[in-house]
C-alpha cells in the first residue's frame, strides 16, 4: 500500500454548511470570492480563499491514480483553522470542520483525516481530540503557532491537549501557519521557501528544548516539511543543550522519536534527513495541493540512495503501522 502522509482538504460539504451557519459564528467573516470562500477571524486580515484544489474530490483521487497512491492522510487548511477566534467559538468551528472531514473519510475512505482542535484554549483542544477519536480521528495537525499568528507550542495552558494526545496515543502532525511571524520573507516567494522552515524550525526546537517529545512519549509527532532545518542544525541543538542540560530536554533523543516526511525536494537532504533519524522514521508526503509540495513524490522517494525494504517502508509500510491500516 502506497500513503500519502500529508496533503490537505476543504470537502465542499464544510463550505456549504459555513455559508448556512454562518450566523453562528460572529467572529467569522466569511469573503464570497470566485464562487469560493474565504475568512477573517476576529478582525484580522482575510486569509486567501479556498482553492479549488482544496475542495475538488474527484481531481484528487485522479491524481491519486495516477501517482499510484492508495491511501492519502488530509488535515484540514491551516489558513482556516480559527484559532484567532474566542475559545467557545473556536471550539464550535474546529468541531464543524471535524464533522465535515469525517463525512468526506467516510465517504470516500482512501482518505485518512487529521481532526482540528481550538489550540487557543488547551483544555478544549484536549476535550475535542478526545472527541475526535471517538469519531474514528487517530490524530491531530496542528498549526506551529497556537493563536494563528503567535504564541507558543510549549505554553503552558496547552499542556491539558499534550497530555490528551498522551494518553490517546495521538499522532500529532505540526505544520507551519500561513504568517511565519517574520516580515522579511514576504518578498521573492521567500514565504514558501523560507518561512515555513524558520517557523517549523522554531516552533518544533521549543518543544523539544520544553522536553514534551520524550515526556509525552506516547504521541506521535510528525514534523512536517522534512523535519524543516532540525537535522542540518542537530549540532548546534546539542551543543546548547550540553550547556544546561538540567534545564533542557535531550535534541537527539527527540529527534530519534519523531516521524518526518519526505518534502525536502532534493535527495540529497533526504539522504541527509535518513542519516540523522534513521529511514525507518520516514513516510512520503505530497503537500497536496500546494504548489511549494511535491506533486510527484515518489520520484525522490525512488531517486534517493534506500535499500528496497527502506523504500517499502517511507511509500506506505511506516505509514500503515501509524495509522492502524
Amino acid at each position: 500500500m502506497i500513503v500519502d502522509c500529508h496533503a490537505h482538504l476543504v470537502p465542499p460539504s464544510l463550505l456549504d454548511a459555513i455559508r448556512a451557519e454562518k450566523g453562528n459564528f460572529p467572529s467569522v467573516r466569511v469573503i464570497e470570492e470566485g464562487g469560493s470562500l474565504g475568512f477573517a477571524f476576529a478582525g484580522n486580515k482575510p486569509t486567501r480563499p479556498v482553492s479549488k484544489p482544496l475542495s475538488d474530490i474527484a481531481a484528487r483521487l485522479q491524481w491519486m491514480d495516477a501517482n499510484k497512491i492508495e491511501r492519502q492522510v488530509v488535515g484540514g487548511w491551516l489558513d482556516m483553522f480559527g484559532n484567532e477566534l474566542p475559545a467557545e467559538e473556536g471550539t464550535r468551528w474546529a468541531r464543524l470542520i471535524n464533522t465535515h472531514l469525517a463525512q468526506a473519510a467516510k465517504d470516500q475512505p482512501r482518505f485518512i483525516p487529521l481532526c482540528t482542535v481550538p489550540l487557543q484554549d488547551g483544555a478544549r483542544a484536549a476535550e475535542v481530540l478526545n472527541e475526535a477519536h471517538a469519531q474514528g480521528f487517530r490524530g491531530a495537525m496542528i498549526g506551529t503557532q497556537p493563536k494563528g499568528r503567535g504564541g507558543v507550542l510549549d505554553d503552558p495552558s496547552l499542556l491539558p491537549f499534550w497530555e490528551a494526545a498522551n494518553s490517546l496515543g495521538s499522532i500529532i502532525f505540526i505544520h507551519p501557519v500561513f504568517e511565519s511571524g517574520d516580515d522579511r520573507v514576504h518578498d521573492y516567494g521567500m514565504a514558501n521557501a523560507v518561512g515555513r522552515i524558520t517557523d517549523t524550525l522554531i516552533a518544533m526546537s521549543r518543544l523539544i528544548y520544553a522536553g514534551h517529545v520524550t515526556r509525552f512519549s506516547k504521541m506521535k509527532i510528525v514534523a512536517g516539511i522534512g523535519g524543516a532545518a532540525l537535522p542540518y542544525v542537530i549540532g548546534r541543538l546539542r551543543r546548547n543543550y550540553s550547556l544546561d542540560k538540567d534545564k533542557l530536554g535531550d535534541p537527539d533523543a527527540a529527534l530519534g522519536a519523531m516521524y518526518y516526511d519526505t518534502i525536502v525536494q532534493d535527495i540529497r537532504a533526504l539522504r541527509y534527513l535518513a542519516d540523522i533519524v534513521g529511514a525507518d522514521r520516514i513516510m512520503m508526503g505530497s503537500d497536496m495541493p500546494f504548489p511549494i509540495g511535491d506533486l510527484a513524490p515518489i520520484k525522490i522517494v525512488q531517486e534517493t540512495s534506500f535499500t528496497d525494504a527502506e523504500r517499502a517502508s517511507i511509500n506506505g509500510g511506516l505509514a500503515q503501522r501509524l495509522f492502524g491500516l
